[in-house]
């Protein structure tokens, strides 16, 4: 018998507010700070061969030619397979209204590897289509996207794997991927430097299946936030963070976040844990001090 399976290609982050550049080129650079985030996921917590990933993103913008540079590493881990994504990202911004608009392209390399540690009494074992001794494969990845943000909205469309490189080695196809992700902070009226709320939506498509992520986050005092999430046929999520300024210059946040997994799966998994690390600064240009000498008074 034969047939035809689709899956979850790229990982899934129920923080995808925290991680607007790994899907967005066009990002980098667009707050006008030096921002490094990581993020660690454990998904269906009870299986085994669960997925696991590890997300870097780091980007700073170029004020002197309106652009900014990034870096995105992925590490994901799904039973036996192993996958590396390694993305440049370049974005040219301008500026409208009171915020930035950029336009991004990014380029790497992904990779993907079969291993080989099966069960004598797993029926793939003997299956002579699956290399015995593992395998794998790589090839070029491409994205596009463009982004808008200010002090009170952000928004952006992007796509990844725009050239959906086929890995015939290890027998994958790779599908492109749409992206479309919002957010917006609400100050309240009654203490708007206390209350915020901050309501965002991502929405992810490869044209077969598409899945809405929807999540309220409610920050007080810049530095604690309560919120949950919802993943249309996934999971409930609560979210909780902290933030605070280790100097008048930089910002750092902590974050995490437990899915309730809502499909089937809820009767083997525990859920998803998920933790997010997040540091930006703003580099200060040295001012350019000049001394004048007049041969009156030297």
């Amino acid at each position: 018998m034969t047939g035809v399976l689709f899956a979850q290609q790229d990982a899934k982050f129920t923080q995808y507010m925290f991680d607007r550049l790994s899907i967005n080129p066009a990002v980098a650079g667009t707050t006008g700070e030096l921002c490094g985030t990581l993020l660690l996921r454990q998904q269906w917590t009870g299986f085994d061969g669960a997925p696991r990933t590890a997300l870097l993103n780091v980007h700073g913008n170029l004020k002197s030619i309106s652009s900014g540079i990034g870096l995105s590493v992925f590490l994901d881990k799904l039973g036996q397979q192993s996958s590396t994504y390694a993305r440049l990202h370049y974005s040219f911004h301008r500026k409208i209204g009171p915020g930035t608009f950029g336009v991004g392209l990014s380029a790497g390399l992904m990779s993907h590897t079969l291993g080989n540690d099966w069960r004598a009494t797993d029926p793939v074992a003997s299956d002579n289509t699956i290399p015995a001794n593992g395998n794998s494969d790589m090839g070029w990845d491409l994205a596009g996207g463009v982004y808008y943000t200010s002090p009170k909205l952000w928004a952006g469309i992007s796509s990844t794997h725009l050239t959906e490189v086929e890995l015939r080695n290890v027998s994958i196809q790779q599908r492109r991927h749409w992206f479309v992700q919002a957010g917006y902070n609400w100050a309240l009226k009654a203490d708007p430097t206390k209350y915020v709320i901050q309501p965002s939506v991502l929405m992810k498509t490869d044209g077969t299946s598409t899945q809405f992520d929807l999540t309220g986050i409610f920050l007080y005092n810049n530095m604690v936030w309560l919120g949950v999430s919802y993943s249309t046929e996934d999971a409930i999520s609560p979210l909780i963070g902290y933030q605070f300024k280790p100097n008048p210059k930089s910002m750092l946040r902590i974050g995490y976040s437990y899915d309730v997994t809502t499909s089937q799966l809820r009767n083997y998994s525990s859920g998803s844990h998920e933790v997010m690390l997040n540091y930006c600064m703003t580099i200060v240009k040295p001012p350019d001090v000049q001394i004048y000498r007049n041969p009156l008074f030297l």
